[in-house]
């Protein structure tokens, strides 16, 4: 049944101005629509994100949200140039380099945060 349906993100925020701040003035993102709850719906290529406030913002440790780009490097520099930091990570199995970028099998990304605490993810695959 959901298979027929669309999904988004919803990404939790602690303090709404400053994560709006983050993903329209760093990132470039423009919101599609606001609701009377806080709630600020962005568009991402064919798809949507929804940055909403709560109290249980950053608590998740793993990745809340992937873009993926053509090119996982030309993504990095661009973010990188407009003062995003990318995660370090020497796991088993996640091994990232001085840049931040792991190559996981046919995946190759990194990940960041935004003011939140809130993992981020840009990354090429087999879905690029």
């Amino acid at each position: 049944m959901l298979t027929d349906y669309p999904v988004y993100a919803t990404i939790a925020t602690g303090d709404l101005e400053r994560a709006r701040a983050f993903y329209e003035g760093t990132l470039g993102f423009s919101p599609e629509m606001e609701d009377a709850a806080g709630g600020i719906m962005y568009r991402s290529g064919a798809t949507r994100f929804l940055l909403y406030p709560s109290e249980f913002a950053g608590g998740p440790p793993q990745t809340v949200a992937t873009w993926v780009v053509d090119d996982a490097d030309a993504a990095v520099d661009e973010l990188t140039g407009k003062g995003v930091t990318f995660e370090q990570y020497d796991l088993p199995g996640l091994k990232t380099d001085e840049r931040g970028i792991a190559e996981l099998g046919p995946f190759r990304g990194a990940w960041f945060k935004d003011p939140d605490g809130n993992i981020l993810n840009v990354g090429t695959g087999p879905a690029s």
